[in-house]
């Protein structure tokens, strides 16, 4: 008898205050200016949607959302270096987008620095598009960059 392995996908769950070590180590290696673990703490704490994708109970990504009067905010969304170019950013946004219409929220909205040209390339594949812009928005080493403000509208137009 001959036994086939199929490689199991990584797994969404709820992140939990357990989780924050891992997520904080992997936003400090991902991100010149990263979210502090306080931060994360604080939007587990605000009752925002936080979830972690995990492969063999490692965590290899993270997203969190808010949602309020019917629209929804992607504040972070991060895949570990390791694991990037695999597809798993990609999950993590629709699963937010999933759990926004599960909120019942009309639209979603997210920030990106123009310089992140590989994230700017996915949300446009998802179906964001460029909504304005946050002069001065994000840190970086020569003071400031901008954000793009990215939107996409979940309902459909002829519902």
């Amino acid at each position: 008898m001959v036994a086939i392995l199929k490689h199991a996908l990584p797994e969404f769950r709820r992140m939990q205050s357990g989780d924050l070590d891992r997520v904080a180590a992997i936003e400090a290696v991902a991100y010149e200016f990263p979210w502090s673990r306080t931060i994360f703490a604080d939007c587990l704490r605000a009752g925002y949607e936080c979830c972690v994708l995990a492969h063999a109970n490692e965590i290899i990504g993270y997203a969190v959302l808010s949602s309020g009067a019917n629209e929804s905010h992607i504040l972070n969304v991060c895949v570990t270096p390791a694991e990037r170019g695999n597809g798993h950013g990609r999950r993590l946004v629709k699963r937010l987008l999933d759990l926004a219409r599960w909120q019942r929220s009309e639209r979603v909205f997210l920030e990106v620095r123009p310089s992140n040209a590989h994230a700017i390339a996915l949300y446009e594949s998802i179906g964001f598009n460029e909504f304005g812009r946050r002069p001065n928005y994000y840190p970086a080493k020569r003071g400031r960059e901008d954000a793009l403000v990215m939107a996409m509208e979940l309902l459909d137009p002829a519902g």
